[in-house]
């Protein structure tokens, strides 16, 4: 839509279409080439991660992650205020989830997790590290360590992200990246599963090929498999947005910068002794409806959405069992993210806090 300011529009490197190019030159466009490995080794290397598999999105990588650790009929603690897709994958192994309130950062609250544990048989916790923003990791991996407990984090949204000088997504046994076509890196649609595990990582590469056995030459099966491989022809796209993700971090961060000039709002805290990358810039509003200011934006022709509604307050897990503070209904009903795209100019941003201003 011409004129229109999106939420977090795509952005290209200048690099894809030469990679493609070379895709199509060498035939392979199918889940299988040079640049799905090019691809795996650009995350390894820059999460400092031993193992990568490319596959079509975060939560298929979640769900291989469950797979592969044999998380099945059981009980997963997952926090409420995050995306469906954090969520979803435990129901295809017929988990039950189990939801926990959010901190002062808008994060897991470790309290309630461990209140939980003590309280329920829960095999794995899934900690989604939400707008590009990292939650407080360490005293939920101690808790996860010390009931034996398998921790898996979404970072979907935040790769790019540091606790304590230590990427997101690499600390659980398993972390999950996205792609998706507003991310701050996006091929369309894709993920990674990453993890130190070599046997697990391959068993996850095996899965999402459709678990064919490879010691035969027709298609063996013997147990089920999965459609989730990356194509060749996204992971190129993934290469060229690699070799500016650095920069796409420092840009989203100067734009968050600017809101915080031109606003005098509360906005997402960052946690001490982290970066995160200000994927979305999120605030909260005590004297204003967010969503009369999201109604007031669009008629300006500028994209905006509210902060994600619990899980807990979701009809499909109506009635499952959450441990609650209220801060997740809070920020639902006084937050909203802003436009946040990498091409975003500071007159821009101006402009759109000058509509927040004036309603």
């Amino acid at each position: 839509m011409k004129n229109r300011v999106f939420l977090s529009p795509p952005h290209m490197s200048g690099k894809e279409i030469g990679y493609i190019e070379e895709v199509f030159a060498s035939n392979y466009i199918a889940p299988v080439g040079a640049y799905i490995d090019r691809f795996e080794n650009a995350i390894k290397k820059y999460t400092h991660t031993k193992n990568a598999v490319a596959v079509c999105n975060a939560t298929s990588a979640l769900h291989l992650a469950l797979r592969v650790l044999g998380i099945k009929d059981s009980q997963v603690a997952v926090s409420t205020f995050t995306f469906i897709g954090s969520v979803n994958p435990l129901l295809y192994e017929r988990n039950e989830p189990i939801f926990i309130d959010v901190d002062e950062y808008w994060h897991m609250d470790a309290g309630l997790l461990a209140q939980a544990i003590e309280e329920n048989d829960i095999k794995a916790v899934i900690l989604p590290h939400i707008y590009g923003q990292v939650a407080d990791i360490e005293p939920i991996h101690k808790l996860c360590e010390q009931n034996g407990i398998y921790l898996l984090e979404d970072a979907a949204e935040s790769l790019g992200a540091f606790y304590k000088g230590r990427h997101s997504g690499t600390f659980g046994k398993f972390g999950v990246y996205s792609f998706n076509g507003n991310k701050l890196l996006t091929t369309s649609s894709g993920g990674v599963l990453v993890g130190d595990d070599a046997t697990l990582a391959e068993k996850a590469k095996f899965l999402s090929t459709q678990a064919k056995e490879s010691e035969f030459v027709e298609y063996v099966h013997k147990e089920i498999g999965y459609n989730y491989r990356l194509s060749n022809i996204l992971a190129a796209i993934g290469v060229a947005q690699m070799e500016v993700l650095e920069e796409r971090v420092l840009k989203k961060r100067e734009i968050f910068s600017w809101y915080q000039e031109f606003l005098d709002e509360e906005f997402m805290p960052e946690l001490p002794d982290t970066r995160g990358t200000r994927w979305l810039t999120t605030l909260t509003f005590e004297n204003k409806d967010p969503f009369a200011v999201m109604r007031k934006l669009e008629k300006h022709n500028i994209e905006s959405r509210p902060v994600w509604r619990a899980m807990h307050r979701q009809p499909l897990f109506k009635d499952a069992k959450a441990y609650l503070n209220g801060r997740s209904d809070e920020l639902f009903a006084k937050g909203l993210c802003l436009p946040s795209g990498t091409t975003l100019t500071k007159d821009q941003v101006r402009n759109i806090c000058e509509v927040i201003e004036s309603f």
